[in-house]
């Protein structure tokens, strides 16, 4: 574009929607635009990282409780933080306005629409969050990450751009799959978001000490585990002969993927893209308490594909886990076959389409105008 343009990001203080506004902030600034970022006070922590020129607090709330008083509370704070909005609007006159979920993206998007501007949301789920679900119908575009496409009450203005990933991430797509051959090391990676899972830390060893002597002896493992949980995994898994990483924490989990010939782990939109883009066979356990049950949805749009296979919490038995990587590790063919298929769901240019979009939404194009222009 000839001139640059100053976009306002929103989201919420989570990783999960800081960042893919931090990836299209990345590429919106490399295409020489300005970024501002709005959000509540949880994301100030994140101040340095996030590629922004200026980041702006406003108050919000969360509508949850069913609490009269704390509604009504909420509702006068949401109130305010659109006020605020509003006011920082007619101070920075931003030409777009995006949100990326959670309920800070309400005042700053409600004062957009309310102002007449150009205006979109970012949906990484395959269901819709309640933030999002409010705002649908007052923003001018929705960008999908694993929303059905052509389906549902704003098909017309929704565009499947996926989820942006991490430079990290691109980079550990470009290893190639190499299949493990039976007598062969075969790595397993078991992964449950951002802080670990309680539930692979019992499952993992339990499902591993039921496999056949021979497999066991080729498994290298990474675990992340819980800091509570670490030790005792680690103890298990070395009773067991396992050669095994186990960390709350691993910085270099994007190269550790790509080097897995097996993914067990939970199902946020994040990591099912990343296990897409990289192109992986995963075993998805579906967190069983996520709001709106976003996490099985992701995981049944992958599986839809043949990229995974998916199994509740509640039906995955020691056996029944053993039994599933025991048979993974000897169809060395079923595996090359599934992670074939998971990248090629996979989204690698996220970021540059939501960019384009993004621009787009800021000149007055409307979503069907850009889903009939090239890419």
């Amino acid at each position: 574009m000839e001139n640059g343009k100053l976009f306002l990001l929103s989201a919420g203080g989570t990783g999960g929607h800081l960042f893919p506004a931090e990836a299209l902030a990345h590429e919106l600034t490399a295409r020489g635009h300005t970024v501002h970022l709005v959000t509540d006070s949880r994301a100030e922590r994140f101040a340095g990282k996030f590629p922004a020129s200026e980041i702006h607090i406003v108050r919000s709330a969360t509508i949850g409780s069913k609490n009269p008083f704390k509604v009504v509370r909420a509702l006068w704070t949401l109130f305010q933080g659109v006020r605020e909005a509003g006011a920082l609007i007619r101070r920075i006159r931003p030409d777009a306005v995006i949100g990326f979920g959670g309920y800070p993206t309400i005042p700053p998007l409600l004062a957009a629409s309310n102002a007449g501007l150009p205006t979109m949301i970012h949906e990484q789920n395959a269901v819709m969050g309640r933030a999002n679900k409010a705002l649908a119908g007052r923003v001018k575009a929705i960008a999908g990450g694993f929303l059905p496409e052509g389906e549902g009450k704003y098909a017309g203005k929704t565009v499947i751009t996926g989820n942006p990933v991490r430079p990290e991430v691109l980079a550990a797509a470009a290893i190639p799959y190499v299949p493990s051959m039976e007598g062969e090391t075969f790595r397993l990676v078991v992964f449950g978001g951002s802080q670990g899972a309680q539930f692979f830390s019992d499952a993992i060893p339990a499902a591993i000490a039921l496999l056949p002597d021979p497999l066991r002896a080729r498994l290298e493992l990474t675990q992340q585990a819980r800091a509570e949980d670490e030790d005792h995994v680690r103890a298990r898994l070395e009773e067991l002969g396992i050669k095994a990483e186990v960390s709350p924490f691993f910085t270099d989990m994007a190269a550790r993927l790509g080097a897995a010939h097996l993914v067990i782990s939970r199902s946020g939109a994040s990591t099912v893209s990343e296990i897409a883009v990289i192109g992986r066979s995963a075993i998805l356990v579906p967190y069983p308490f996520a709001l709106d049950h976003d996490q099985a949805a992701n995981a049944a749009a992958l599986m839809a594909k043949g990229g995974a296979s998916v199994i509740k919490q509640s039906e995955l038995s020691p056996q029944l886990l053993s039994d599933m990587i025991g048979d993974r590790m000897q169809d060395p063919a079923g595996l090359a076959a599934t992670a074939a298929a998971a990248q090629a769901t996979g989204k690698p240019d996220a970021a540059r389409l939501l960019a384009n979009l993004a621009e787009a939404i800021a000149e007055g194009i409307t979503p069907e105008q850009f889903r009939s222009t090239p890419a």
